[in-house]
């Protein structure tokens, strides 16, 4: 197994980067969608966002609301770090069983953890490289304007909310710039694919403690 830390703020072009290594052959596990799963109706994650942060979270279909939530996680940051000590735990519980299940699948496998809040939250896993997608502030709010109908005020808002640039960039191994045409991005993730495909496994880069990393 070969493992691969994939991060990068919002609106970065982390997705296609990750949608790129999936079409080589990586198996791709998406920390958001993992965070959607521990919260599902019935788990443990909602029943204590319900008591934490309130019942008006909860839609009458039992659902939490994410537009609701994310308008209140934004805005404070007592709450976002509330959920986030709900929330990641369980996740990160998660990755492990799944990041064990693709090994024992395919034990050369090369599995690309897809993990926006890298440089935020400890992440217990051993990588063997740390990939960062990085675009420019002003790209990405020109992007969550264009492709999520945000405000200029509530992308600055989002973008703020998360690890700066240079925290994320202290943590690569290899940089993807995808500030450039979405062609550029997708022939940078061709050029990690050839690499890390390629790569002898005892030559490999040395493993990084994703706890360590964050201390």
């Amino acid at each position: 197994m070969y493992l691969i830390g994939l991060t990068g703020g919002i609106a970065s072009g982390k997705s296609t980067v990750a949608k790129r290594m999936a079409e080589h052959g990586a198996v791709v596990i998406d920390a958001d969608q993992l965070a959607r799963e521990v919260v599902e109706p019935g788990s443990q994650a909602l029943a204590q966002i319900r008591q934490e942060l309130g019942e008006s979270l909860i839609r009458p279909d039992g659902q939490l609301d994410r537009s609701a939530l994310g308008a209140l996680i934004f805005s404070d940051s007592e709450r976002r770090l509330t959920l986030n000590s709900i929330v990641h735990p369980a996740v990160q519980q998660l990755a492990r069983a799944r990041i064990a299940e693709a090994e024992a699948t395919g034990p050369d496998a090369i599995i690309v953890y897809d993990v926006p809040l890298l440089a935020e939250a400890t992440v217990p896993h051993r990588f063997d490289m740390i990939v960062v997608v990085h675009a420019s502030t002003e790209t990405k709010v020109k992007r969550l304007m264009h492709d999520r109908n945000m405000t200029r005020a509530d992308a600055v808002n989002r973008i703020s909310a998360q690890a700066s640039d240079a925290e994320r960039l202290a943590l690569a191994d290899v940089v993807i710039d995808s500030d450039g045409s979405l062609a550029s991005t997708v022939q940078q993730a061709d050029a990690l694919w050839s690499r890390v495909s390629g790569l002898n496994r005892t030559e490999a880069l040395p493993r990084h403690n994703g706890a360590e990393e964050q201390s």
